[in-house]
């Protein structure tokens, strides 16, 4: 699979998050994944060397350009490759481009590609002229470690000749990239490995979009109680659209005081037990389910840091619970990484296990 590499050249980049990360999206939408993203200010005279070393490896590369940087970038292409700039369509590119629209170009050198995009403020994208080619399937594998993942499913992957990609979200939980060769059959592929793995494997690429369409055909609802993720998992099922079939909202309590109030959580409870509590999520996920009569709701409590520890829970303690008309499963966990890494475990580790607590109707068995 071809590397990729993303340069931003313009110094809002870096300071605009947003539209950073819209860019971003937008680009693993049209091209999948970027393994490398590189900044550069307008004035930064050391891009010239760093993109004739990419330019001399088997490479796609994105260059993402302030109004200010699009023409000086075209200069320095043509520069390394030998090249001049043409003007076509009002907008000046190198001569070796073999694909254009406004704003946006597409050059292709030695081995490498290169897509010059010119983005501005308004967050409207110019066309991405460079597209996937090797990724064409993504599943997920739940309650399995890479090595026995690997050990079941790289056989089968042989046999009808695609590479996989296997990458662990958090434990138990692992997502795998298809990759077809030359005679690859993905679909064949997902076929058997699901025929091996019926209660362990998702064929949807997109999990959230997933649990959002299986609720809605059983016309059932969740909500969440959420604590050191911030809404963070609110977030998770909300960026996706139609969400509000299954979601009417949820409540994001931070204080003792407002878990208490909000929430219904005994003054008690969290007296003998602290918030982060096995005991806490626990009421935690009842009280939002009286509040908003859903028929799911998950719970999380920890210690995101990089303060808050005590002397018998450290930072990246995390307690998560599930609860349904099934019962209720808790579990007291520990994440390893920065305040942002250990609110994002936490918000994948509570899908999954919603995910399991309800096979039946999550994995389509």
């Amino acid at each position: 699979m071809r590397k990729s590499h993303t340069l931003f050249v313009g110094s809002y980049f870096q300071y605009n998050q947003s539209l950073k990360n819209y860019i971003l999206r937008k680009l693993s939408d049209e091209y999948y994944y970027i393994d490398n993203m590189s900044f550069y200010r307008e004035s930064d005279k050391s891009i010239f060397l760093h993109l004739e070393k990419l330019l001399e490896q088997k490479s796609d590369l994105f260059i993402i350009t302030s109004k200010n940087s699009f023409s000086v970038i075209g200069k320095l292409l043509c520069t390394i490759t030998s090249d001049n700039q043409i003007l076509k369509d009002k907008m000046l590119m190198p001569s070796l481009s073999v694909k254009y629209e406004k704003d946006s170009y597409l050059l292709e050198y030695l081995d490498s590609r290169v897509n010059v995009i010119l983005a501005q403020d308004s967050y409207e994208l110019p066309p991405i002229l460079l597209k996937k080619e090797s990724i064409t399937d993504t599943i997920h594998l739940f309650d399995e470690d890479y090595s026995s993942a690997s050990a079941m499913l790289e056989p089968i992957a042989q046999s009808f000749d695609v590479r996989l990609h296997i990458n662990q979200k958090v434990e138990g939980w692992l997502q795998i990239d298809i990759e077809n060769r030359r005679h690859g059959n993905s679909t064949q592929f997902i076929a058997s490995a699901k025929k091996l793995l019926p209660k362990n494997i998702i064929t949807s690429a997109n999990i959230a979009q997933h649990i959002l369409k299986k609720l809605e055909e059983k016309k059932r609802k969740i909500s969440f109680a959420e604590s050191c993720s911030g809404g963070l998992l609110a977030y998770y099922f909300t960026k996706e659209a139609g969400v509000s079939a299954i979601f009417d909202g949820s409540i994001v309590s931070y204080s003792n005081t407002l878990k208490e109030s909000w929430l219904s959580v005994k003054h008690q409870t969290l007296m003998d037990n602290g918030a982060v509590s096995l005991e806490v999520v626990q009421e935690m996920s009842q009280g939002i389910m009286n509040v908003s009569h859903c028929d799911y709701s998950l719970s999380i409590s920890g210690i995101a840091g990089p303060s808050g520890a005590t002397e018998t829970k450290g930072v990246g303690t995390v307690c998560i619970g599930v609860r349904s008309k099934m019962g209720f499963e808790e579990e007291q966990l520990h994440f390893n990484g920065d305040r942002i890494s250990v609110q994002e475990q936490s918000v994948f580790y509570a899908v999954k296990m919603l995910l399991l607590h309800e096979k039946e109707i999550f994995f389509e068995i």
